[in-house]
């Protein structure tokens, strides 16, 4: 029996017992019976309702934690001073995410409850003039000129969570709500599993190293195997994964004993064997193949948007890619940007913190680039790292994306109380777990609608920022729309901490930029690698 019933099984055992008791001895005893009587019937209650997945992992248990939610209003000045910025995500954000989802009031009474006068504090100017919007289904078409099927997606969708580290019911839910809002999910590089064709929502297939649903029986890719999975309709997109904002520069295993029948038949690897992601691909290992594997991929798929998924690490690697595209005329549909503070289920304490750039410098330096290059027409830009309200997606596009991804909204909306035991198999809501036992606490029609509603009530917010400030749809954001409070006496617009590259400027010569100035030049389309890079430093420095 598992310990997290034992509250409820003690409770049911003192039922008879307290009724010996007062039989045999005092009739006080009757008291002890009924309470664990009504405690036994309010277990049998948590254990069957369907609302609250710890409630049902946890009968009676779950109490006490909802008991000190409670009265967190009143004991926060004393307790928990200061701890949105102490946990890993703000307690106030977790709470904006868990009031849409469940499509219950977002409204706060006396005022911000932030520091307005705090370095780094944002916000969006409003006009004087606001307009109306009705209509907050905001889309962004996703397709180059190379591209026979483009998709028209929505601003906002589900960022990429693989089926084994999230479990079979979340990945349902999470296909059901995107099927009922119109956005896509992204399947994670464990591809499509049985569970993401159960509701045809659409999907982003993102394909990494391991080359998991396209792979042959030695590990490497398969282009009969990718074209089965790609001409899917379902599919609308392929994203290759480069790597990922929170581990970036790692491989990753799958352990034999987690290589359940269904996951094997998702990735397309032996039952009970190690399932091995390496730290590269094999496919090509060049900036040049990367394109044409892009192109190829977008062949057998039909002439479906295809793109990749970068966290952003070596500067002369990412402009290598971009110097590819010139030379070969070949560029991908999409770039996705991974920022370095991105989440998973588990990853070295290291890589979670200093490892892989942060979103906004990652974004700005891939959007300039294709803005120097005049390819940005050509090519989307998505974004994900830790975005969760409206306006975490009115700043991202505002300095560069077209569309925005969220991994950890989308788990919250599913009623992850982010108990950071994703990788123990242990998950208290049946999120990120194989637990059969364990699963069966989150009840998939009733996560969909939360995930539906948390999706549509952010984009409502993002409709009543964009109106408030005279816009009229996301794309007319910009890096002068949003200011920060650099010290207590000094406010800038992004567009003045931030430099930005101007049209063409890269065809003309090297912007005026560290960055551009010290490894534009070392960039190579025929190698990731840069030739001695500390040596001509040191030739430009002197």
């Amino acid at each position: 029996m598992p310990a997290r019933y034992l509250t409820w099984v003690a409770c049911l055992l003192l039922v008879p017992i307290g009724a010996v008791l007062a039989v045999r001895f005092d009739a006080t005893w009757w008291w002890l019976s009924a309470l664990a009587f009504a405690l036994s019937l309010l277990g049998v209650r948590d254990y069957f309702q369907t609302r609250r997945a710890l409630l049902r992992n946890y009968p009676l248990l779950a109490h006490f934690r909802y008991l000190i939610e409670s009265i967190r209003p009143e004991i926060r000045q004393y307790l928990l001073e200061g701890e949105e910025e102490q946990t890993p995500f703000s307690r106030a954000q977790r709470s904006i995410v868990y009031q849409r989802a469940k499509n219950t009031l977002d409204k706060r009474p006396f005022g911000t409850q932030l520091d307005v006068y705090r370095p780094q504090y944002e916000w969006i100017n409003h006009s004087l003039q606001p307009v109306d919007l009705p209509d907050h289904d905001f889309r962004i078409r996703i397709g180059g000129p190379d591209c026979a099927l483009p998709y028209s997606a929505s601003v906002f969708n589900i960022s990429a969570m693989s089926f084994g580290s999230l479990s079979a019911a979340a990945i349902r839910a999470l296909n059901a709500g995107a099927k009922r809002g119109g956005f896509y999910h992204d399947t994670g590089e464990g591809s499509i599993s049985r569970h993401h064709r159960e509701h045809g929502g659409d999907l982003v297939w993102e394909i990494g190293s391991g080359y998991f649903g396209c792979r042959d029986e030695q590990g490497r890719f398969s282009e009969q195997r990718f074209a089965l999975n790609a001409q899917d309709p379902q599919v609308k997109m392929i994203e290759l994964k480069l790597s990922q904002g929170a581990k970036p520069g790692q491989g990753g295993i799958l352990p034999a004993a987690k290589v359940t029948p269904e996951i094997a038949e998702a990735r397309g690897v032996p039952v009970g064997q190690d399932c091995l992601s390496p730290a590269r691909h094999s496919a090509f290992d060049t900036p040049t193949g990367l394109l044409r594997f892009i192109a190829r991929l977008r062949e057998l798929s039909g002439g479906k948007p295809v793109g990749f998924k970068l966290a952003v690490g070596h500067p002369w690697e990412w402009f290598g890619i971009a110097r590819a595209m010139q030379e070969t005329g070949i560029t991908p549909d999409f770039i996705v940007v991974d920022g370095g503070e991105g989440g998973t289920g588990a990853a070295p304490l290291e890589f979670t913190n200093h490892v892989g750039a942060p979103l906004t410098e990652a974004l700005i330096l891939i959007h300039n680039t294709l803005v120097g290059l005049d390819l940005r027409d050509r090519i989307r830009i998505g974004a994900a790292g830790k975005l969760v309200t409206a306006f975490d997606i009115a700043r991202t596009l505002a300095i560069g994306a077209d569309w925005c991804n969220s991994a950890r909204g989308f788990m919250f909306a599913l009623g992850c109380i982010q108990s950071q035991s994703c990788h123990t198999d242990r998950c208290p809501t049946g999120v990120a777990t194989q637990d059969p036992r364990r699963q069966r606490a989150l009840v998939v029609p009733d996560k969909a609608e939360r995930v539906f509603h948390f999706q549509q009530n952010t984009l409502k917010a993002l409709r009543d920022l964009l109106a408030a400030s005279g816009l009229t749809h996301p794309d007319q954001l910009g890096p002068e729309h949003i200011i920060r409070r650099v010290s207590g006496n000094e406010i800038r617009s992004l567009a003045n901490l931030h430099f930005f590259v101007k049209p063409g400027e890269l065809l003309q010569g090297v912007p005026r930029h560290p960055v551009f100035e010290l490894f534009w030049p070392l960039a190579r389309a025929d190698c990731f690698s840069a030739p001695a890079p500390v040596k001509q430093f040191e030739k430009q420095r002197a």
